[in-house]
């Protein structure tokens, strides 16, 4: 028994490699016609066009990086809020339904998302937000810059504000696990100490918790980088660089969503997708061995 459970196990730690290998080969043999076409150019170049046969990559990278790092500027402080309220501050008969609605907010389909935002967050951001910011902020120096644009409602900031609201739920989630599963006599020590709440959660919970927290962060990075349908419905799908937050763009993921169907087998267009889908899965382990470099930087092993 002992030997077939660690034949078992050890089985499954190398399929995970045999298939990661295997997704990663052939994202990078369906690209090497683009790659061999286009040379290295095709990662920084903005121009994605079908009918001349000229794509570049720039311009949904450029797209998902955006709309990433604005849904965890609006996500990651929500979801602490949210997390350390549940554990520290709430009654227990409230905690534990808005808990439970909280995760399961993590259980709506993406394309539901997609929807409440098309027909909720857009308007609203087209009739009063977009035209606020553009009268208020647009003629600041190099600030204005970012808040220029029509109000058409799509954008890099809806896209942002629609997968923050999805990334929230898994990142409240293990933030609230970690928080629990602190023990009480760290805690009670500094209270016992005559420290503030917040002193507290600055300078006991958060060390402690610190490689969770950060695992728990890239998980919402990795849910906001790969996020199709809920993008495509609110981020204007446009194939170009726009600085503004109202400017319309697209999503490695979105782009390849939209235009896969219509990408004949073996041809320059489907091979074009296949390689950005392999920048995609670069993007997401550059991603992971930063935070794991961060992580050995501060002592934690």
């Amino acid at each position: 028994g002992d030997a077939v459970f660690s034949g078992v196990v050890r089985l499954s730690g190398w399929l995970i490699l045999v298939l990661m290998g295997g997704l990663i080969g052939v994202l990078a043999w369906g690209g090497a016609q683009a790659w061999a076409a286009f040379g290295p150019g095709f990662a920084w170049t903005a121009v994605w066009n079908p009918v001349s046969g000229h794509f570049g990559a720039a311009a949904p990278v450029f797209g998902s990086l955006a709309t990433t790092v604005l849904a965890l500027l609006f996500a990651v402080p929500l979801a602490f809020g949210i997390a350390f309220w549940l554990v520290e501050m709430a009654p227990a008969a409230v905690a534990g339904p808005i808990g439970m609605a909280v995760q399961l907010l993590a259980a709506v389909p993406s394309i539901i998302f997609g929807m409440w935002g098309f027909f909720v967050i857009v308007p609203l951001m087209a009739r009063h937000v977009q035209p606020w910011a553009n009268h208020t902020l647009g003629h600041v120096p190099v600030l204005g810059g970012l808040f220029h644009g029509a109000p058409y409602g799509t954008g890099l900031l809806t896209g942002g504000l629609v997968l923050a609201v999805m990334v929230t739920p898994f990142v409240c989630a293990v933030m609230r696990d970690v928080f629990v599963a602190m023990p009480p006599q760290i805690r009670e020590s500094a209270f016992g100490l005559g420290a503030t709440r917040w002193e507290v959660m600055r300078s006991v919970i958060l060390p402690w918790s610190r490689p969770a927290l950060v695992g728990g962060i890239m998980l919402g990075m990795g849910r906001a980088l790969g996020e199709t349908m809920a993008v495509t419905f609110v981020i204007g799908n446009a194939n170009r660089i726009g600085w503004s937050l109202f400017a319309p763009g697209n999503t490695i993921a979105s782009l390849i969503a939209l235009e896969f169907p219509e990408s004949p087998a073996g041809s320059l267009k489907l091979s074009s997708l296949l390689a950005l889908g392999f920048i995609l899965m670069v993007i997401s382990f550059v991603t992971l061995a930063c935070s794991r470099l961060l992580l050995r930087r501060g002592g934690v092993g």
